[in-house]
């Protein structure tokens, strides 16, 4: 471990840890200062934690690729630190914040940025899709193309990328800080594979951009992160129509990851065991083998 905290640079890589800032480091916003002004406590029901390191923000700007015609639906705007970065590179932002009391402090300071519209409600139930074509004037859904980029509560991170994963048009990029740990099973390969990077890979090719300090928030998380990028393919590598079943043997095979796979299939799926052996020979995947073990490619046989 280094004075970050984190581990040693040799085992990332140095341009992969962003370290506590330098001293004298003078951070955009005075994020405390800014909520008292707005008689507002973060909320731990709502897992606030505030990014505050301009640094962070600009490096999730530039992990996300944005082009001036893009548009751009941003979870969790928080105080807005982010959104303004965001707003001067694209053509048009969505910024949906669960925390009506936040939206008070955004429509403040995002004061004068006629490209963003920022909807409160929760990125769980409302249909960004529809809002996003709102905004762009669209009647047909496949016209739509967009970006992701959040910040998100780290108790929702799988519920909001189950959620924009199976939206009726997928972002072609997601830039999310999640948590490290989160982070780090999304990008697992096989051997340490599970349900959740099966889940993600399946739809894109992610990638852990760099570990980010708990001094780049307020109030400083117990937890450190990461921020997770996430190219989708122009189509899962499953067939969309056979995603359901592809899921359901995956989860039935994590259901007892450390049994062999013909054990928890012929027990999750309630199926003769010689009909799970005689599948898994025709796909070429020895019955021995346990789920986690097994690359993207092997799962959507």
């Amino acid at each position: 471990m280094d004075h970050t905290g984190l581990p040693k640079r040799e085992a990332i890589g140095v341009d992969r840890i962003l370290g506590p800032p330098p001293e004298g480091y003078e951070r955009a916003v005075d994020v405390k200062a800014l909520l008292r002004r707005y008689g507002i406590q973060p909320s731990k029901g709502l897992g606030q934690n505030f990014l505050i390191d301009e640094r962070v923000a600009d490096r999730i700007v530039e992990a996300s690729d944005l082009e001036p015609h893009d548009v751009v639906l941003e979870v969790g705007p928080g105080t807005g630190l982010l959104t303004r970065r965001l707003a001067d590179r694209v053509a048009q932002l969505v910024a949906v914040e669960l925390d009506r009391k936040m939206v008070k402090v955004l429509a403040d300071t995002l004061r004068g940025r006629d490209n963003v519209r920022v909807v409160q409600g929760d990125i769980l139930q409302i249909d960004f899709v529809a809002e996003l074509m709102a905004v762009l004037g669209l009647q047909e859904a496949a016209s739509l193309s967009y970006k992701v980029v959040a910040d998100l509560p780290y108790y929702i991170t799988s519920a909001v990328l189950r959620r924009l994963l199976s939206a009726r048009v997928r972002a072609t990029l997601l830039t999310l800080m999640v948590q490290r740990e989160v982070a780090e099973r999304i990008t697992s390969g096989p051997g340490d594979l599970s349900l959740l990077a099966i889940s993600v890979q399946v739809y894109g090719q992610a990638e852990l951009v760099c570990l980010v300090p708990a001094s780049a928030f307020y109030p400083q998380p117990k937890v450190e992160s990461a921020l997770l990028r996430v190219r989708l393919y122009e189509s899962p590598r499953v067939p969309e129509a056979d995603l359901p079943r592809f899921f359901r043997v995956a989860r039935a095979a994590f259901g007892q990851k450390r049994k062999q796979l013909h054990n928890s299939l012929t027990h999750n799926l309630h199926l003769p065991r010689e009909s799970v052996l005689a599948a898994l020979a025709v796909a070429g995947i020895d019955s021995r083998r346990r789920p986690q073990t097994q690359s993207i490619e092997e799962w959507a046989q």
